[in-house]
């Protein structure tokens, strides 16, 4: 078995796709593997939050940033990035949310829900005032980073900046873009004081994850990656089949997202009207309850911390995306 910081050979291999792929440089030494990207999450904040402590939560958000900060004993600071701003957060309100406590801004690009990413100009923006408060770290969920289209680069932002090298923590895995979700394997890159307690708690609790699936994911790395361009090609059809559904229905909006798997359509439209059997949608938890009678499931957007959105994978069958947006077309259109 390997060691709580995960075999050398993975970590090389690591190290070398963060130089070739995002232009930043680690040793093997400032890498440490986990049980998924999640659990790596978890493992740093559970080395660096102390209770006050603020972690910054742009919002709509992964549902794990905001119970990990709370389990650790931080408080989540959310920002609502509406619809109107892209679902990005903005340098002026990144500023406003920024206290004395702040320990973290977590960044996820692209975003799982939204699917919305950061260009290197919208992310220098953020660097700009994140310059001006060096006691705030950047942990940058990078996941889905090779999940992208229409020539979109996804950038980490201590590429973008790197002054801000020695403060960012990159979250990273390959259950997206390698297709390896029930191998669990992840892994965060940053200092190497930070790293050494991620290690140091890790050895207390899974001690690693399997030498099986890390082998596997040094197989990943250094093998033929030709099958991500065919994947993406794939999702971006699926993307834009659902895009175009979505917006024809009157009272759903759905902006196209640049990566991920998701789309994270408005239901603002539907707000106020009632089903056939008489019930008013009051909110999008009401809008998605009734499109689970009409034998589709979506999350809704309370769930994620933006309201009145709901939330559909595209990570299915063209078939089943089909029929599911025909389903939602027909449960909406018999709303009064």
């Amino acid at each position: 078995m390997s060691g709580p910081a995960g075999l050398l050979e993975l970590r090389q291999a690591i190290a070398k796709k963060l130089h070739k792929d995002n232009g930043v440089e680690y040793a093997p030494s400032q890498i440490s593997i986990g049980c998924g990207a999640k659990q790596s999450l978890f493992n740093a904040m559970l080395a660096t939050v102390n209770p006050g402590d603020e972690v910054i939560i742009p919002a709509p958000y992964w549902v794990s940033y905001v119970d990990i900060t709370r389990l650790v004993g931080g408080l989540p600071v959310i920002v609502s990035c509406s619809k109107e701003a892209q679902y990005r957060l903005s340098p002026a309100d990144l500023e406003a949310a920024i206290t004395p406590h702040t320990k973290w801004l977590v960044l996820c690009s692209p975003s799982n829900p939204s699917g919305v990413a950061y260009s290197a100009s919208q992310l220098r923006g953020l660097a700009e005032v994140l310059r001006r408060h060096p006691h705030v770290g950047i942990i940058q969920d990078h996941i889905y980073e090779h999940l992208v289209y229409d020539g979109f680069v996804s950038e980490v932002i201590n590429k973008v900046d790197p002054e801000l090298h020695s403060r960012t923590l990159i979250i990273n895995g390959l259950s997206k873009g390698y297709c390896m979700t029930g191998w669990r394997v992840g892994f965060v890159a940053g200092p190497a004081y930070l790293v050494d307690a991620i290690t140091l708690l890790q050895s207390h609790s899974t001690t690693s994850t399997s030498t099986i699936s890390q082998w596997a994911a040094v197989a990943a790395l250094e093998g033929d990656q030709s099958f991500i361009a065919r994947n993406n090609a794939a999702f971006k059809a699926r993307r834009d089949l659902v895009v175009a559904a979505l917006n024809a229905i009157e009272g759903i909006s759905c902006p196209t997202p640049e990566g991920a798997f998701y789309v994270y359509p408005s239901c603002e439209g539907v707000i106020g009207k009632r089903t056939p059997d008489g019930k008013t949608i009051a909110n999008d938890e009401d809008y998605v309850a009734y499109l689970l009678d009409a034998g589709v499931s979506v999350v809704h957007g309370a769930a994620f911390g933006l309201s009145p959105h709901f939330r559909i994978s595209y990570a299915a069958s063209t078939e089943s995306l089909t029929e599911a947006c025909r389903r939602i077309a027909q449960a909406t259109q018999a709303l009064e």
